[in-house]
């Protein structure tokens, strides 16, 4: 049993008190187990034939394709030239714009027709829509809306 000395304040004398202060229990959650593991990549490299692959679905220039993936044309020729693999942000600019293919087919039933109607500059409530609406997150975003309106029967 341990003591400690306390002064009362009223008599300014010390004196031996018996320490009864409870002695808290510190809680502690037990450690998560962690396994260490390979980090998943969560898209892989696209080659020039694999976007070619893709790039023939619709009737887009060489130049237009630059001007929506943000290179230059010169950079895609020499991805041609080497099948070379693209940037990270370029890739998730090419899985964006086939998103949009592939919505584009849904609505039309052909990736042809979908090219007409996007070349036609079709309006919407917040403007006109354009081959280089698909330059941008905001244009591809404007773009599935309309699909999906057009797919409800809203054509405005």
């Amino acid at each position: 049993m341990s003591y400690i000395w306390r002064t009362n304040d009223e008599t300014m004398k010390s004196k031996k008190y018996k320490n009864t202060a409870i002695k808290s229990v510190k809680a502690e959650e037990p450690e998560a187990a962690y396994y260490p593991s390979q980090p998943i990549k969560i898209s892989r490299d696209i080659s020039f034939s694999d976007f070619k692959k893709m790039a023939s679905k619709v009737d887009f220039t060489q130049k237009e394709w630059a001007d929506i993936l943000h290179i230059s044309e010169r950079t895609l020729q020499r991805y041609a030239h080497n099948d070379g693999s693209f940037s990270s942000g370029t890739i998730d600019r090419i899985y964006q714009i086939n998103k949009v293919f592939q919505r584009g087919k849904e609505v039309f039933g052909s990736y042809q027709k979908f090219n007409l109607w996007l070349r036609d500059n079709p309006y919407m409530l917040e403007g006109r829509l354009s081959l280089h609406s698909l330059a941008s997150i905001e244009g591809i975003n404007n773009v599935l809306t309309q699909l999906g309106r057009i797919e409800h029967g809203i054509f405005a």
